[in-house]
């Protein structure tokens, strides 16, 4: 546990310099990183003083001396070979581990007592489920039986669209057991969402689910099935999972097969794993499709296995017997970032459904209350939401057992690391974290050595070489800039798929610095080595030239009590750019004179008077991404008289209609 420190707020100018919590010495002590430095005599002396800082520079300047260590205080299943890097500074064309052979799901399968619960599976109020090791690994062993049975062979594709329950874990280990590779959408994606990203794939092997609850409802995907299904020539067999319904329409579905049944065909099935190159693909991962269709990105089993096993045991202190938790659908990468923590023997929490369901729409913390969490994820919207429903955990809820509080998919802002010190849990790690699904990981996140300073990021990750540069390609240090990663990392993306020239991969990184990482990402380096992000660079503000970060407004006009959330776009006009504000307005108000007069005041004071917005209009909702980012892209083309191409990436796409030709947007 760690020493909560005075939370008060303080003024936006002093929000990066502001201690709120630091690990105390015997934390720090009986933690995995120290652990992992007494393993080498060159970086044990980094743990003597917890010098993270020290340790991190010497995993950028010694990489294959890093993962190497890392890939053996993990205890990784397999042969690691003599050679840890080819083309060291190539990107892309770096080669790790090539001679090494591994299998993904032996890695997550490790043995571990049969009556361990390794999976716990929550349906919103209405369904618990949990799974002993021995269930789990004879489970897989039959799925691969059945799925070898069906002519699936390694490096054939599996498209599963599903809920985040038990199922989904038992058929990604089942698929990399066996070497195919495995791309997952949730169960409430539309017909094109699913079209869109599994037509690129051709899935020999499509899993469903026969429906999904939200809400308290039940939602059947029979009629969306049977569509997806005609659109998919590749595919040769379907399994259907019976989630809503105890006995699925499969006749309505035309040659499938039950779930139950593929499982009982094989009872006595043997757990086999076939051991394959570092670099074979085990996901396919998929942007968010808001601007055109979604990119389909490769990932490699060992870069995979080897980023997740670092980001839990050494950047989260995950260890064997914890149970992790992280609010996630199986379409967003969190999800394979939660799986993974099989391989650290931990239990993971899976649940499905609307975040904010049950009394006082705090079932997420029910969760973890009767679970024991020790782990707790979610993204920093929830967090928010939280907040501004008034929910005070630390007196309702016993987190007692939470070591570890983490946020991604948007920046956390420093009023809600205020918000979880004060009245979640005051001796508790709150890491944020951020990275993507382009690297399936994160580059900056949690240090458990380190404290945790207001609305800063800790540090960034081990073997991680980012820096922050200006527009002049230089480094800097309390200054905003572009987030970009100057050395290779084994979970670099294998390939995009359809791109057999590499074309689109390289221009999606590289094509701005030969051989540097540019991430899209608008941040700044803070004196303590932590960072702040700011928002996607491609997002990034620019009026009168000038480059502003989306979260830096958000900071200020999200902590007014009138505001349930905002998005802000440049909007080009009269031969410059302006700042156009839209914001949702909690219930049972509406946007009055007094309160513009006050968002403006609130930027100029706290931020300046370039952040101050030309036009502030009240919206009845933003979009957002189904992982619940807001896309302030999709607004910008609206705005500016342009179509958003992929609206059923969005989990609410009717609330695009507001955005175009709205009558304020030609105000002078």
């Amino acid at each position: 546990m760690g020493i909560a420190l005075n939370s008060d707020r303080f003024d936006y100018s002093q929000e990066l310099s502001m201690k709120l919590w630091q690990p105390e010495d015997t934390s720090r002590q009986n933690a995995n990183l120290t652990r992992f430095c007494s393993t080498n005599p060159v970086t044990a002396p980094f743990a003597m003083n917890f010098d993270y800082k020290a340790l991190h520079h010497w995993s950028v300047t010694n990489a294959e001396a890093f993962w190497s260590q890392l890939w053996d205080f993990c205890g990784v299943i397999g042969d690691k070979g003599h050679t840890v890097l080819l083309n060291r500074d190539k990107m892309p064309g770096a080669q790790w581990f090539p001679e090494a052979r591994l299998n993904f799901a032996e890695n997550l399968l490790r043995e571990r007592p049969d009556d361990d619960v390794s999976l716990i599976f929550w349906g919103e109020e209405h369904i618990r489920k949990s799974l002993r090791f021995d269930e789990l690994k004879r489970s897989v062993a039959a799925l691969a039986a059945f799925f070898r049975g069906r002519g699936v062979k390694k490096g054939d594709h599996i498209g599963a669209y599903l809920h985040n329950g038990l199922e989904a874990i038992i058929g990604m280990l089942a698929a990399s057991s066996i070497g195919a590779v495995w791309s997952s959408c949730a169960g409430e994606f539309g017909v094109e969402n699913v079209v869109d990203r599994f037509g690129q794939i051709d899935p020999v092997l499509l899993i469903v689910a026969d429906g999904y609850i939200y809400k308290g409802r039940v939602i059947d995907r029979t009629t969306v099935i049977r569509e997806i299904k005609a659109r998919l020539p590749s595919v040769k067999t379907t399994l259907v999972i019976p989630y809503t319904s105890e006995t699925p329409a499969l006749d309505e579905l035309g040659e499938a097969l039950s779930w139950p049944d593929a499982l009982a065909a094989q009872p006595d099935a043997e757990l086999k794993f076939e051991l394959l190159p570092f670099n074979h693909p085990l996901y396919v991962m998929f942007s968010s499709g808001t601007t055109g269709a979604p990119k389909c990105i490769v990932h490699g089993a060992g870069g995979t296995l080897l980023q997740h096993l670092k980001e839990h045991q050494l950047q989260c202190d995950v260890r064997a017997g914890d149970r992790v938790f992280y609010a996630t659908t199986t379409g967003w990468m969190m999800w394979n970032w939660l799986a993974s923590a099989l391989a650290s023997k931990a239990t993971l929490l899976l649940y499905d459904g609307f975040f904010n369901a049950g009394e006082n729409g705090a079932i997420l913390l029910d969760y973890a209350q009767q679970e024991h969490a020790t782990f707790f994820g979610a993204s920093a919207g929830y967090l928010k939401s939280l907040e501004k429903n008034g929910l005070k955990p630390r007196e309702s809820h016993d987190l007692s057992s939470v070591r570890l509080i983490a946020s991604t998919g948007s920046p956390l802002l420093p009023d809600s690391f205020d918000y979880v010190y004060r009245d979640v849990k005051p001796d508790v790690q709150l890491a944020s974290i951020s990275g993507g699904t382009d690297i399936i990981s994160c580059f900056v996140g949690g240090n458990p050595w380190g404290p945790v300073y207001r609305g800063e990021i800790q540090s960034a990750g081990l073997g991680m070489a980012v820096e922050i540069w200006d527009e002049d390609s230089q480094r800097t240090i309390g200054a905003q800039g572009e987030l970009v990663c100057t050395h290779s990392f084994p979970s670099m993306p294998l390939c995009f798929l359809k791109d057999p020239d590499g074309n689109k991969y390289f221009n999606a990184y590289f094509a701005r610095h030969p051989n540097i990482w540019v991430h899209g990402d608008f941040a700044t380096e803070t004196p303590h080595g932590g960072f702040y992000i700011h928002g996607r660079s491609d997002a990034t503000l620019n009026p009168q030239g000038v480059r502003i970060g989306t979260a830096d407004i958000y900071n200020i006009v999200e902590a007014l009590d009138f505001i349930q959330e905002a998005l802000a776009v440049d909007q080009q006009w009269e031969g410059g750019t302006r700042i156009i504000l839209f914001v949702k307005i909690r219930a049972g108000r509406s946007l009055e004179e007094t309160d513009a007069a006050e968002i403006r005041k609130a930027l100029f004071d706290k931020a300046s008077p370039r952040h101050v917005p030309a036009i502030i209009i009240e919206a009845p909702d933003l979009p957002r991404t189904r992982s619940g980012k807001i896309v302030e892209l999709a607004v910008r083309e609206l705005i500016h008289g342009r179509q958003v191409k992929n609206r059923t990436a969005l989990s609410n796409p009717e609330s695009l209609e507001f955005f175009i030709d709205h009558p304020d947007l030609r105000q002078r």
